[in-house]
């Protein structure tokens, strides 16, 4: 049974589990039923498949029939079988059974079978009193739980590489020449204007500098998921980590989310370091199940014995529809034990990934893909050295006094768009600064900003409703309520599916629509038209009808 059901001839297509192993390798799995009642069977069965292990021909699917007699929870009355059925399972007890074997054999005495009895009481019974006998066991308190949530700890020493951990020198890794050849500024020095990609360090190269220093100074580090070794990742992050690391350190997987994921918390918890790429943030739901309660929960469940250094790069889409184009960055930031990132810029990504590398604590690690080819415009250059940006910190993109933007992902750029607009037509000097992390996030900057500018205004490509920036609005409305000189503001993308690339204009957050919500709510501008509804009339008719 599961709980009520039986997978025989039920809830499940098969009469033995066993027989699925026909299906999937030309060993069949090596797949046996074994008599869960016999003891003998069962270590019979483990030695011989530990062999098959042991000799690189695993997996191995064993099927262990046993009968569950009590019930699946307190709740169970086992209302779906019949008492004649527990009692027949009951009369043919495994560790009655066996105790009679070892006793006709003379393998065990009375008094050892005794013995055994007593220690498995003694030890159910200590079970028992340290889950409910307070004395024994005092409850931890709110304080101590909130502290296990997270390990924060950074790993300053890593520990190398061993002998066919990487197959050649970094210094001749092709990508690490190419990016030696580029500028490390994102601006020409002459014009003025941001270099493309071919001329300057990018994100995407931004992301490659830590990760392969990672992995040659780590050697518990692995990178896995669709199409990450000879295609270079979905996103050309991993470009020329092929040539410099064998196959059972970067390489493909199944296209299974549930997989990618599972499989990292697996190595996580067994001390290893895994760094794994789901295609598109759209499909963080087919592992929703091993992120939101596997992921985010083992080390506070284990009371901070088990860390879990695992990073999860997910890629936030644009131009491809309803279903590979949505960010959800809010989901992941609404459960307990994960930390989010989000950088936008190549500095920002480089520093933000050596730290969620470094760290003991499961980061999702959102990149737009509207950046990849974006090159550094808020700072003088990427340093060519390693360094860390811890997760967390804010940063302030454009110094201003009259109005404050806190953006989320690529609206960043849109931001910057809106402050020049406001500065030519208008006159208004305007600070932008990028959350940069969403999880943890320290509000210093922010408030220290709103104070200064009396206005906020938020803005992200996610869907308004639900946002993340409706958290982060809420917050900022507490603690800044006194010096506030109108509401705070949001700006998302509109509560539809996502339409198709030639229609994403109406959809996403563009540079007017900042300029609306300003006009709208924060500080009207003098001879501005609205490209947009923003009253309150057409906000409550959007709501009402869902949108």
């Amino acid at each position: 049974y599961g709980m009520g059901g039986q997978t025989r001839g039920e809830t499940m297509g098969f009469e033995r589990l066993a027989c699925l192993g026909a299906g999937v390798n030309k060993f069949n799995l090596h797949a046996e039923t074994i008599d869960g009642n016999n003891p003998l069977a069962v270590i019979d069965a483990f030695r011989r498949k530990m062999e098959v292990i042991k000799n690189g021909e695993g997996p191995v699917l064993l099927e262990i029939i046993a009968y569950r007699q009590s019930g699946h929870s307190p709740s169970d009355a086992s209302a779906y079988r019949e008492r004649e059925e527990i009692e027949m399972w009951r009369n043919i007890d495994p560790i009655k059974e066996f105790g009679k074997q070892l006793l006709e054999s003379s393998a065990a005495s009375d008094d050892e079978l005794a013995g055994c009895e007593k220690h498995a009481r003694e030890k159910i019974l200590k079970a028992y009193q340290l889950a409910t006998d307070l004395e024994v066991s005092p409850r931890l308190g709110g304080e101590p739980i909130a502290r296990f949530m997270f390990c924060h700890q950074d790993e300053e020493n890593l520990p190398g590489i061993r002998e066919g951990d990487v197959l050649k020198p970094l210094e001749e890794n092709s990508r690490v020449l190419a990016l030696a050849q580029k500028s490390r500024a994102g601006i020409d020095p002459e014009t003025g204007a941001a270099l493309p990609e071919g001329k300057a360090i990018s994100y995407r190269d931004a992301l490659f500098e830590p990760i392969i220093h990672h992995f040659y100074n780590d050697h518990r580090l692995i990178a896995y998921g669709e199409e990450n070794r000879d295609w270079d990742g979905a996103f050309a992050v991993y470009r020329g980590m092929t040539e410099s690391l064998p196959y059972h350190r970067l390489f493909n997987s199944p296209i299974s989310e549930a997989a990618i994921a599972g499989t990292a918390v697996g190595y996580g918890m067994e001390g290893g370091r895994a760094l794994v790429e789901l295609m598109y943030c759209d499909f963080l739901g087919r592992a929703g199940d091993e992120i939101f309660n596997q992921l985010a929960k083992w080390q506070g469940m284990s009371g901070g014995e088990i860390q879990m250094p695992v990073v999860v790069r997910v890629s936030v889409g644009s131009k491809y529809g309803a279903q590979h184009s949505q960010d959800w960055s809010a989901l992941v930031s609404h459960i307990p034990g994960l930390k989010v990132c989000f950088p936008v810029t190549p500095y920002d990504a480089k520093g933000l990934m050596a730290s969620a590398l470094s760290g003991n604590d499961p980061v999702i690690f959102f990149e737009s893909q509207r950046v990849y080819g974006e090159t550094e415009q808020f700072r003088e250059e990427v340093p060519p050295e390693y360094y860390k940006i811890p997760i967390g910190q804010p940063d302030i993109k454009r110094d201003g006094d009259d109005l404050t933007i806190l953006t989320v992902g690529a609206t960043l750029y849109k931001a910057v768009e809106a402050a020049k607009l406001l500065e030519a037509d208008h006159g208004l000097s305007t600070e932008i600064i990028d959350a940069r992390s969403l999880v943890p996030f320290d509000y210093s900057l922010v408030l220290d900003s709103v104070r200064k500018t009396g206005r906020i205004l938020l803005a992200s490509d996610a869907c308004e409703r639900g946002s993340y920036l409706n958290t982060l609005a809420t917050n900022i409305q507490q603690m800044a309520f006194d010096h506030l000189d109108a509401p705070v503001t949001i700006v998302g993308a509109r509560n539809w599916i996502t339409p198709s690339a030639e229609q994403e204009d109406l959809f996403f957050p563009t540079e007017h629509w900042l300029l609306d919500a300003i006009h709208t709510h924060l500080l009207p501008l003098d001879g501005y038209t609205p490209s947009t509804d923003r009253s309150n009339s057409y906000m409550i008719r959007c709501n009402r009808e869902g949108v």
